[in-house]
């Protein structure tokens, strides 16, 4: 049986030395998430010159992003941009892809913290 998609994904993230990974890791810490704790639920080609994904940060917060770049242009993916971030973690039960984001919200693996005696 064959991995999930999110965990296949969320392991490229964080690990991947791919132009793509390294940049997609490079644009979230822009907007503030840690790759580490991030969960990629899903990241797939949708036009000519961009990829569409969802994203679940370590606060449980859910994003929808556009990754765009010249698809066809090696190397163009360690130039990508993101368009459209949207936070949609209010609606995202209504997402066409909900049940990929319930599915990755189930993997998604418990922030540890430790709470020292003030």
């Amino acid at each position: 049986m064959s991995q999930a998609v999110h965990v296949q994904y969320t392991h490229l993230l964080r690990t991947s030395s791919l132009d793509l990974w390294k940049r997609l890791r490079r644009l979230l810490e822009n907007q503030g998430l840690d790759p580490a704790t991030t969960v990629l639920v899903n990241l797939f080609r949708d036009g000519g010159d961009h990829e569409s994904g969802q994203c679940i940060d370590g606060d449980g917060r859910v994003y929808c992003f556009d990754v765009a770049y010249d698809l066809d242009t090696p190397k163009s993916a360690g130039k990508a941009v993101l368009r459209h971030w949207t936070d949609i973690t209010d609606t995202w039960q209504r997402d066409p892809l909900h049940d990929e984001i319930a599915d990755a919200f189930i993997w998604r693996p418990v922030a540890r913290r430790t709470v020292l005696p003030g």
